[in-house]
């Protein structure tokens, strides 16, 4: 069980929404932040009740535990929003080159997608997560009569994958570690071998 009562999550689209929606159902203060400014959240974090709170982006990133669910291209951008030192942030991002529509492969050269990502946001313990699954199921129960709703995972600290692990198995998901960014980055980011697959776990007594 994760220990962050307050947890940060920049980016307000579907996959943000789902994540502030989960955090909340399960306790936690969220500061939701976009760049667009909190005026343009209020419906949001109306509809997600008290626990949820419309700020900018750089409040959003003040918690320990962050969730980064902006488009891949724009990461660059949040480079300078905080002291990313020793954070945790639950990267949640896919490689597109374009949004709305989706489309396109951002060049990151022989790097994975979430090793580009803790390029431009130093000292922070990146934790790959949730890419895998369209927001749709994130938003869902993830629990099922047939299982659990499986939420990989990989990260190269222990700690920070720890928590993220307790976190989504806290929020009902069968969290599954996939090791490193380099290793699990490969089979989770867009086009690897487990990106858009949707698996449950059957749990055995």
């Amino acid at each position: 069980m994760s220990t962050h009562g307050t947890i940060g999550v920049i980016g307000a689209g579907e996959v943000g929404q789902a994540v502030a929606d989960k955090a909340v159902r399960h306790g936690h203060d969220v500061l939701i932040g976009n760049s667009r400014g909190p005026g343009t959240l209020e419906a949001l974090v109306g509809r997600l009740g008290p626990r949820a709170h419309a700020v900018t982006a750089e409040e959003a990133a003040r918690p320990e535990l962050v969730f980064l669910s902006v488009p891949f291209f724009a990461v660059p951008e949040l480079t300078g929003l905080t002291t990313w030192a020793g954070k945790i942030v639950v990267d949640t991002t896919n490689q597109f080159a374009a949004a709305n529509p989706w489309r396109g492969r951002y060049d990151v050269g022989d790097l994975t997608g979430s090793e580009w990502v803790a390029r431009h946001l130093p000292g922070a313990r990146i934790v790959k997560a949730l890419n895998t699954l369209f927001a749709p199921f994130i938003a869902a129960d993830p629990r099922h009569a047939e299982g659990r709703q499986v939420a990989f995972y990989a990260g190269d600290d222990g700690d920070a994958k720890a928590a993220v692990a307790g976190l989504l198995d806290a929020f009902g998901f069968a969290a599954l570690d996939l090791g490193g960014l380099r290793e699990g980055g490969r089979l989770m980011q867009l086009d690897g071998a487990l990106s858009a697959k949707h698996l449950l776990l059957q749990d055995v007594d």
